[in-house]
């Protein structure tokens, strides 16, 4: 299509761009589905294989910085290799020698401990039987009579207690002696001992052993799986290839050094405070506090249980597991309202909603090894979605980043008829902007989306008008917020803020007013009814100091033309009449363009412009900070022409 002449109407003022999330490539919906259902099912079928790979993944992530620093001090690639992956798996397996030996002396010594846990349950006996009067046990009587009597046969009387069937009393008779059974296993051959030993332990040991070689041949070969990776991925865009890989890479290792962090500020005092009061075998809770701790949600809850059931059954009376409990809910509430939000911030870019999710699913597939590594795995699938196109569903699905643009989760809430909760949006907004920035980067925008959808037939009358009724809520609402933009102006009248051409418009202008407002000027709103030919004879002109004319619509110059030459016949010459082009591109030339065609005084596209021209027109006294602003502008305006000069 050819460009339009310069000057026309629709090269003059295209509509301002709202941003909106980039749309996912075209894909079939059956495809993709098929792709996933494989994905799983391989996930399934193949998590004997799987399992050590993900885990010698994640060890690799952990590891490249710590062997990438020992080759920055020559030790060489193979040295520095194998003297992490040692490090590593020497801790780990210290780590389970101690865990063991806690876990051994913790069960030798549970015996001692039936005595005071079989007091406590008959204590909490003889109290529930006390306090209740016997209840439960009539209860229990009365329900094993009721049973005995539906059992019992049809037509047949109980018989009295101590009596045959002839009606003479009979001795019940003896029980027959018991019959020893003893059960003799054959002698175990030394094969078999062994296999018995050490069968148990097969499966872990051979998973250890993948893990170990996994994570060895990929710290050895880091860079040319990365290659390998980008060419499966397509060598054709390195850089959004290599972008994703940093991004996972990052995202993975920040985590988990995060969370290592997390886990050890609340072991150490748990393990101290449990010391403490005496609860037995502190270092064995602390350490797996530490462990658990990885577990999304349970891990947390399993780690507090254990050393709480023990403080139970140690100390005969209630003192030590009431200050065991408080120990653990007050360093759980340091470690969530503390330490996570100050260490994690972003770290791994997942919403709340995704973490559960991820733990379910994953947990489903692998077991507890799923969802020891659900979040990191989850990490790197949100990180594939922001990169791949046709995975973006993934990204919006489970990410932390907001789906919708604030112009458009206000307009949303406004569709859904609920003024209140984006009256909600907006005071969180307003946290981090101010009111005019909230007014023009984010309301007016939520409007242009609205004259967008009434233009293209998606917006019915019923909506737009329960839109624009939800609008004047809106601010009405914050109205009651914020703190006026300095020292109040002198202005010599009102200002008329008119809707031009629907309700819309006229929610637009309410918004302006609002601003001005806000800086101490009168302003009122004017339908577009009460300035229409027939009745605008009966809208007073005293006092009136300036008109702005609202408009969504960057196409209605006519009409804003006409608009104009009404206003001015009915107001007079004197009174200034302003254009508000709310959703026009802010081209440099635009205003002046419009201005000429529709011969309006001035013409703005946003609102702080307004307000700029009504200071310049002298309707509104200037702000001090735009007075100096103004004069240093004349200054240098002036020195420059008399260098011409």
């Amino acid at each position: 299509m050819p460009p339009a002449p310069h000057g026309s109407t629709a090269s003059l003022l295209q509509a301002r761009p709202i941003p909106v999330p980039p749309a996912p490539a075209p894909a079939s919906a059956q495809t993709t589905l098929i792709v996933l259902t494989v994905a799983v099912v391989a996930l399934y079928f193949g998590r004997d294989l799987l399992v050590p790979l993900a885990l010698a993944v994640l060890l690799a992530f952990v590891l490249t910085p710590v062997v990438s620093r020992l080759q920055r001090l020559r030790l060489g690639r193979i040295p520095s290799v194998l003297l992490a992956v040692v490090v590593v798996f020497a801790a780990i397996g210290g780590f389970a020698v101690v865990v063991g030996s806690q876990v051994a002396d913790l069960a030798g010594n549970l015996p001692q401990y039936e005595r005071n846990i079989r007091n406590k349950v008959r204590s909490v006996q003889e109290q529930t039987a006390a306090t209740s009067g016997g209840v439960l046990s009539r209860a229990t009587d009365m329900f094993r009579n009721l049973r005995t009597e539906i059992e019992r046969p049809n037509g047949q009387p109980p018989p009295p207690a101590g009596t045959a069937p002839g009606g003479t009393a009979a001795a019940p008779p003896p029980p027959p002696p018991p019959v020893p059974v003893v059960v003799q296993e054959p002698e175990a051959k030394p094969l078999e001992m062994v296999q018995r030993v050490l069968g148990p332990l097969a499966g872990p040991l051979a998973t250890t052993g993948m893990v170990l070689v996994f994570t060895i041949f990929m710290l050895l070969q880091r860079e040319d799986l990365r290659d390998r990776l980008i060419r499966l991925a397509g060598s054709g865009d390195l850089s959004r290839t290599t972008e994703a890989m940093n991004d996972a890479a990052g995202r993975v290792s920040r985590y988990l050094l995060m969370q290592v962090v997390v886990n050890v500020t609340y072991a150490i005092p748990i393990g101290i405070g449990l010391a403490l009061l005496g609860v037995p075998n502190p270092l064995l809770w602390g350490m797996l506090a530490t462990v658990l701790r990885f577990v999304p949600f349970l891990g947390p809850v399993i780690a507090a249980s254990m050393p709480i059931l023990l403080s139970f059954a140690v100390d005969s009376g209630w003192t030590l597991p009431l200050l065991t409990i408080a120990l653990f809910v007050v360093v759980e509430l340091f470690s969530n309202n503390v330490m996570e939000p100050w260490l994690y911030g972003s770290a791994t870019g997942l919403s709340p909603v995704a973490i559960i999710v991820a733990a379910v699913f994953w947990t489903a597939l692998w077991g507890p090894v799923g969802l020891l590594l659900s979040t990191p795995l989850t990490v790197c699938l949100v990180v594939l979605g922001r990169y791949v196109p046709r995975l973006r569903f993934l990204d919006v699905m489970f990410g932390d980043r907001p789906v919708l643009p604030d112009e458009a989760k206000v307009y949303q809430r406004l569709l859904a008829r609920d003024p209140d909760e984006a009256a909600e949006v907006c005071e969180e907004l307003l946290q981090e902007r101010t009111v005019p920035e909230l007014y023009g980067g984010v309301l007016l925008p939520a409007l242009s989306l609205a004259e967008q959808d009434r233009q293209r037939g998606a917006l019915d009358p019923e909506r737009r008008t329960g839109v624009a009724e939800g609008f004047a809520e809106l601010v009405d609402a914050l109205s009651e917020l914020g703190e006026p933009a300095g020292e109040a102006p002198q202005t010599t009248g009102s200002i008329l803020c008119v809707g031009a051409r629907n309700d819309l418009d006229e929610a637009a202008a309410r918004l302006l007013a609002d601003l001005l407002r806000r800086n101490g000027v009168e302003a009122s709103v004017v339908s577009c009814d009460a300035v229409s030919p027939r009745v605008i004879s009966s809208l007073g002109t005293g006092g009136v100091a300036a008109v702005v004319i609202s408009y969504l619509n960057p196409s209605a110059l006519p009409h804003a033309r006409r608009m104009v030459r009404r206003l001015r016949m009915h107001f007079g010459p004197r009174v200034p009449v302003l254009i508000g082009l709310w959703s026009a591109h802010p081209e440099a030339d635009a205003p002046d363009r419009a201005t000429a065609e529709t011969a309006a005084d001035r013409v703005a596209t946003n609102l702080s412009g307004a307000v700029l021209h009504l200071e310049e027109l002298g309707i509104i006294t200037a702000r001090p900070e735009v007075a100096e602003a103004k004069a240093e502008a004349d200054e240098t305006l002036l020195r420059e022409n008399e260098g011409h000069g």
